[in-house]
């Protein structure tokens, strides 16, 4: 409760009412009477009002009108109002309560009970207030907490992300470079509004950092082929092709052990997709098409470039400009075409990202 007294706004057109209702209040509540509902309104600019008494029957701005406008003001809305007048039909009562008032009382009225009544309501109103206060601080603590989750598993992620390219000592900060590439297909195909419908439905909280474990299933593969300083055999091919299942079977193995497992779904499909092309003669399962979820579509583009300008022991980086090249004479068979087409606007900040994280 507050230590000051309860303001009463009386708004009432005949000036002895408004005497007599003073006179009957002053005594419990700090009481200011108000001859019209459009003074009404220039009070409340100033002073700060706990509950308002309203007259029914005014010129001008009758107190239906005078209501709808205070319901109509969000920073007024929630202050509680009772109808006074000398009106004593259903109607006029069921009128004012529709509008939003709390309570109607007729004149003449008794001092003691319409005071009891006023405090009664008083006290709901600032019970109303405290529970719309905690519940505004208990949705804080929840955000709060929530946002606590979000980072605990993105570090997660980014720890499995870390621990597995430090089995790879030729692909350097590819997780870092491939991930902000996606972020950069994907802030472009919202700006087109491509693949719309799909996008919203992602939490991106998740999705971005689930980009890096799109190669964990290779933590299978042996550091002998992982760090081999030339060109894989095709056995050897056979074996790093497997990462892609061993991927989804490690997340999956993880799922198991959490009830909370939604940061991982991203991941799975990543994992599992990112090898898969747009003619369907990827692997590992051949999808073709719309069939190869977006997620692996974008990890295609954006793992296909970083390879392409990347030093490997049995090739040379390419340029940034023949890696724009490769991937568009892959459009419509190795990548969808309208990715491609989002990729060929941002090349410049691929190159960009390329020569800052390399």
């Amino acid at each position: 409760m507050e230590n000051r007294r309860y303001r009463i706004m009386l708004v009432d057109d005949e000036m002895t009412e408004l005497s007599i209702g003073k006179n009957m209040l002053k005594d419990c509540f700090e009481v200011f009477p108000i001859p019209s509902g459009e003074r009404l309104f220039e009070v409340l600019e100033h002073v700060e009002a706990d509950l308002i008494l309203l007259d029914v029957v005014m010129p001008d701005m009758d107190g239906y009108e005078t209501l709808k406008r205070i319901k109509a003001n969000r920073a007024l809305t929630n202050i509680p109002v009772i109808f006074v007048t000398a009106r004593n039909d259903e109607a006029s009562e069921m009128q004012g309560l529709e509008l939003g008032a709390i309570d109607y009382v007729t004149k003449p009225f008794s001092a003691p009970l319409l005071i009891k009544r006023l405090k009664n309501h008083l006290l709901l109103a600032a019970q109303k207030k405290e529970l719309e206060k905690y519940n505004i601080s208990l949705k804080e603590l929840v955000n709060v907490k929530a946002r606590q989750v979000v980072d605990l598993q993105n570090a997660v992620l980014s720890s499995m992300a870390d621990m597995l390219e430090a089995r790879d000592s030729v692909t350097g900060s590819h997780v870092v470079r491939t991930r902000k590439y996606v972020e950069l297909l994907v802030q472009q195909l919202i700006e087109d509004n491509i693949y719309r419908d799909e996008i919203v439905e992602w939490d991106l909280d998740f999705f971005f950092p689930s980009v890096q474990l799109h190669d964990v299933g290779k933590i299978i593969i042996s550091d002998a082929i992982l760090n081999k300083p030339g060109k894989l055999t095709p056995e050897e091919f056979s074996e790093i092709k497997k990462h892609t299942i061993a991927g989804v079977d490690a997340l999956e193995r993880i799922e198991q052990k959490t009830n909370e497992h939604s940061f991982l779904y991203h991941a799975k499909i990543f994992a599992g997709s990112h090898h898969e092309k747009w003619d369907g003669t990827g692997y590992p399962d051949g999808l073709k098409g719309e069939e190869i979820p977006l997620q692996g579509r974008l990890m295609a583009i954006a793992d296909v470039y970083d390879a392409l300008i990347s030093r490997r022991p049995y090739k040379m980086p390419l340029s940034s400009e023949d890696a724009e090249r490769i991937i568009t004479e892959g459009k419509g068979s190795a990548f969808d075409p309208a990715l491609v087409d989002a990729f060929q606007k941002v090349v410049v900040q691929f190159a960009e990202i390329a020569r800052v994280y390399r």
